[in-house]
């Protein structure tokens, strides 16, 4: 049996072993799992390029700065509080995902930035037993997204924003927004057609039809002190860049895709060109899903495509099984028989996809170790999902999964799956999130351990959190190596290569978070000049 030592820990040292020993058995996966490397290694070889590491691993510190590799440097493109345009906007708090699209026939480009959250101490101001209307309006406004215009100066090769763009705006959650789908306009959101805003953006992805996808991740902090709809919030939301008024495209919220914590979102297509998107629900215990649209791509149709996310199936995945739940209310009914209150929960489709995921646990969907983000490879077509941790499950470190969709179609029903790394000091990352690929077919991940936990007990080995590179293929295949160390106390978030991958665009998200007051702050990045206090910020890293 082709298994060495690191393997095996992959499989069984990561907290789901009743998944990956008891149910799927070690013994009987090894083997299978052996002989697919030897195809799928080939296909990572396009071009004579194989999995390589083009940097000088760092090693992990707690240094109050971002730290890179030797010979790389990076530009601080935008920063909490900063003017985005003519009209005053101003760059939102806890960016996120990045994503940039290049502006065609120019140098130029624009840069999606999601904003998570807020910190009273930096953005509200205190708060005295409820929000003041003022503090609910700055609390919205600083979260949702920010949409930027950046070049590269020809000269210095250094990144900047271009604050008389005509593209800079924001999308907040003051801004008014569209539901589609099942579940538009029904007593399941309480009969909205439209909503005020988003917020609690997390990460995201890119359409086949040039729109971008932000994801609303843990948004029940912001209803709550907002005195918003519940029912309103938790949906992927799609926009247009480049449509700088909303004129022709209005942002909407596509409850098709099902409401719960997503993370991103990855869309690709089937062999028969149906859309599918893929996203997890960041929180332990959950599962990972996937929809597949009812009708198929055109791309002369261009951005009318948006309506493929409007009807089709939303599916969750029995791990143990290897198949994809149909998440239907036939057969959420049909599992609910006998129990009266479920029965009057689950009525319509638009309650199924509400309530996604007591739907998806009820159909004997796998509940997970934190799913975050999923990417689909560009190279083979296999999903690579990063499972954060769950402390609960003793699954500290987390680990990065890997499905194959039979025949390597987006659209297949049936997968079969590996645990391709995991977390902990003999694979030196730890809590991975967000991912992204290099033309090496590389998987660059960033790590989110949690503010509270970091450089202690477990998690003290890895200091800062930070971002890595492990390569897919190779004798390194699995092995992590440390490409940036984030500031103290932040977590680094959204990296997106430019076309031509001399750039990565990254965001530096919460640096000082845990500052006990604005007078005695535990971290002062970005260090600018009149700075008085740290500053989520998306940087320019280059020297690719």
């Amino acid at each position: 049996m082709d298994v060495n030592r690191r393997k095996f820990l992959t499989y069984v040292g990561t907290g789901m072993t009743a998944l990956t020993v008891a149910s799927t058995g070690l013994g009987a996966l090894a083997p299978k799992v052996a002989a697919a490397d030897k195809g799928r290694d080939s296909l990572f070889g396009y071009e004579n390029r194989a999995s390589k590491i083009d940097f000088t691993p760092i090693a992990p510190t707690t240094a109050d700065e971002l730290v890179l590799p030797e010979g790389y440097t990076y530009d601080v493109i935008a920063a909490y509080g900063d003017v985005i345009n003519q009209k005053g906007d101003t760059f939102g708090f806890n960016c996120d995902f990045t994503m940039y699209l290049p502006i065609k026939g120019s140098s130029r480009g624009l840069l999606l930035v999601n904003h998570e959250y807020t910190n009273p101490l930096f953005v509200e101001g205190p708060v005295v037993a409820s929000y003041t209307p003022k503090q609910i309006e700055a609390l919205l406004y600083n979260q949702g997204l920010s949409i930027i215009e950046v070049y590269q100066e020809p000269n210095t090769k250094e990144w900047k924003m271009d604050p008389t763009s005509k593209y800079a705006r924001r999308i907040s959650g003051l801004a008014t927004f569209q539901l589609t789908g099942p579940s538009k306009g029904t007593p399941s959101v309480n009969g909205a057609t439209q909503v005020q805003g988003t917020f609690a953006n997390c990460s995201g992805g890119a359409t086949l039809w040039d729109t971008v996808l932000s994801c609303e991740e843990n948004w029940e902090t912001t209803v709550n002190r907002a005195g918003l709809d519940t029912t309103h919030y938790g949906w992927v939301v799609e926009v247009d860049p480049f449509d700088k008024n909303d004129q022709y495209f209005k942002p909407r919220k596509h409850t098709a895709l099902g409401r719960f914590h997503h993370e991103n979102c990855a869309m690709g297509l089937s062999k028969d060109r149906r859309v599918v998107v893929y996203s997890g629900d960041d929180k332990a215990g959950a599962c990972v899903y996937k929809y597949i649209s009812k009708g198929k791509f055109n791309e002369a149709k261009g951005k009318e495509n948006s309506k493929l996310l409007e009807e089709g199936t939303l599916y969750a995945a029995d791990m143990e099984a290897g198949v994809w739940i149909a998440l239907t209310i036939d057969a959420v009914r049909e599992a609910a028989k006998g129990n009266q209150e479920l029965l009057n929960k689950y009525q319509t489709q638009a309650d199924v996809l509400v309530h996604t995921h007591d739907a998806a646990i009820l159909l004997g969907a796998t509940p997970t170790d934190r799913p975050e983000d999923v990417e689909i490879s560009p190279i083979d077509n296999s999903i690579f999902i990063a499972h954060t941790n769950n402390t609960s499950k003793g699954n500290f470190h987390g680990h990065i999964t890997r499905f194959f969709e039979t025949d390597a179609d987006l659209g297949s029903l049936t997968f079969t799956y590996e645990i391709f790394a995991a977390g902990g000091t003999q694979s030196g990352f730890s809590a991975p999130d967000n991912l992204d690929f290099d033309r090496h077919g590389n998987l660059w991940t960033v790590t989110d351990i949690s503010t509270s936990s970091l450089n202690k007990g477990t998690y003290e080995p890895f200091k800062n959190n930070g971002m890595f590179v492990i390569p897919t293929t190779g004798k390194d295949k699995g092995q992590a190596f440390q490409f940036a160390s984030g500031p103290v106390e932040s977590e680094l978030t959204g990296p997106w290569f430019t076309p031509n991958q001399k750039t990565l665009f990254l965001a530096v998200q919460h640096p000082g978070e845990r500052s006990p007051s604005l007078n005695d702050l535990t971290s002062k990045w970005p260090h600018r000049k009149g700075d008085t206090m740290p500053r989520p910020s998306v940087v320019a890293i280059k020297g690719f």
